[in-house]
């Protein structure tokens, strides 16, 4: 007999994590029965009865499966006969329900937890912590190991996409053995122009000029556009800033109380060991003034990210 339930719901709005849920759910009861008919239906564009006709029992047995796309953008008729399954769960076949989130649909959400329905969380995954977490555990689930600095690089490299980051762990693990290091991370993936926009923030806020200015004139010229380098700029100023102003404590708990990952508490610490609250202040005035250039105030960007960047090296310098 199966481990999943007759209704399983999945909530939240990371899209990688619920379609995950789905599928492993459907992994596990095909462990059952291998010739399980999954049937799809989408929450807007539901016909009214699909939900009892496929949930029927069927005359030539076998297990269905019918899996229930946006909830949470279901027509009215969907969310009435969700609450009416609820009351009355199929025998002979498993409905998974995914909800991004928001209010619509909670009346169908209270009845499915109130028939003890499987839940499965799919939280948003933000911020840099959470995504180094989605990191690790992506090696983990494969028994493999990727060290903190390797984790950091990769999400410079790759950026803001969960989907993209994903895909980049996937392929680290099917190419690579044993431990991955920066330097695979970098290796795969140091070329990316998005990556050298966070090697300029580096280096400016470490006051390296010459070093900065190189990186930054190669990203430039490989396409990236200076709005997204003043924001890495804007950000790791801020970071050094908010250390700095935390006082002592461990990486781990300074993280949880920041909202930042263990791993850039330590680069902060680093970095605002050559700062004080003047100069800092002066370079975050000099980012702010830039980030207005670049976004139509001025009329030539590429000058203003450098004379930004130049900026924060002379007071960190000084």
């Amino acid at each position: 007999m199966t481990s999943v339930p007759p209704l399983v719901l999945i909530a939240g709005p990371e899209q990688v994590l619920a379609e995950r849920a789905v599928e492993s759910t459907l992994a596990l009861i095909r462990e059952v029965d291998a010739g399980a008919e999954v049937v799809r239906l989408d929450g807007p564009a539901y016909e009214p009865g699909a939900l009892a006709l496929h949930t029927s029992p069927s005359l030539f047995g076998g297990t269905t499966v019918v899996v229930v796309r946006d909830l949470d953008e279901g027509t009215d008729d969907l969310l009435e006969e969700v609450v009416a399954l609820a009351a009355d769960p199929p025998m002979d076949a498993h409905v998974v329900l995914v909800h991004k989130g928001g209010n619509r649909g909670k009346r169908a959400l209270d009845a499915l937890k109130k028939a003890k329905a499987r839940v499965i969380e799919a939280p948003a995954v933000k911020s840099d912590r959470d995504k180094g977490t989605f990191v690790t555990g992506e090696f983990r689930v494969a028994r493999r190991r990727i060290a903190p600095d390797a984790v950091h690089a990769l999400l410079e490299a790759v950026g803001k996409d969960l989907r993209e980051l994903a895909a980049a762990c996937a392929q680290l693990i099917a190419d690579t053995t044993g431990t991955v290091e920066v330097e695979t991370v970098e290796r795969y993936y140091g070329g990316r122009v998005e990556a050298t926009g966070f090697r300029v923030a580096d280096a400016a806020v470490a006051g390296n000029a010459s070093e900065a200015l190189r990186l930054l004139r190669h990203a430039l010229s490989g396409g990236l556009d200076p709005v997204p380098v003043v924001a890495v700029l804007a950000s790791q100023l801020r970071q050094v800033a908010r250390v700095a102003a935390a006082g002592r404590g461990s990486s781990a708990s300074l993280a949880k109380e920041l909202g930042m990952a263990p791993w850039q508490i330590d680069r902060a610490r680093r970095a605002a060991a050559g700062w004080d609250g003047i100069r800092l202040g002066r370079a975050i005035q000099a980012v702010a003034a830039a980030d207005f250039e670049v976004k139509g105030g001025g009329r030539d960007p590429v000058y203003a990210v450098e004379r930004a960047v130049l900026t924060i090296c002379r007071e960190r310098q000084g």
